[in-house]
């Protein structure tokens, strides 16, 4: 997936919150440093036959696999905080 198509699929606002300030980009770039996605930049035929530049694809890796399912269990067993509902003053 390209950078702001994901930016299309996280936000309501078209990606505009995410992508204006390069907010998402700047993400992206680390967690490819980090190792937890992998990028490549797509075949320049396809961007050239749709008159645009060249996308840069995202896709998870194995170490970002592993890393969103340990913190998807830790999230699922994490203990909730309790409410606690007070009254309104008047």
């Amino acid at each position: 997936m390209y950078g702001f198509a994901l930016a299309n699929a996280l936000s309501g606002d078209g990606g505009k919150a995410l992508t204006g300030h390069g907010t998402l980009y700047k993400a992206l770039a680390r967690m490819t440093e980090a190792g937890l996605l992998e990028t490549e930049w797509e075949d320049p035929d396809v961007a050239e036959a749709e008159r645009r530049p060249r996308r840069r694809l995202y896709r998870i890796s194995s170490k970002g696999a592993a890393a969103l399912s340990a913190a998807q269990t830790v999230q699922a067993t994490a203990p909730r905080p309790a409410t606690v509902l007070r009254p309104v003053q008047p």
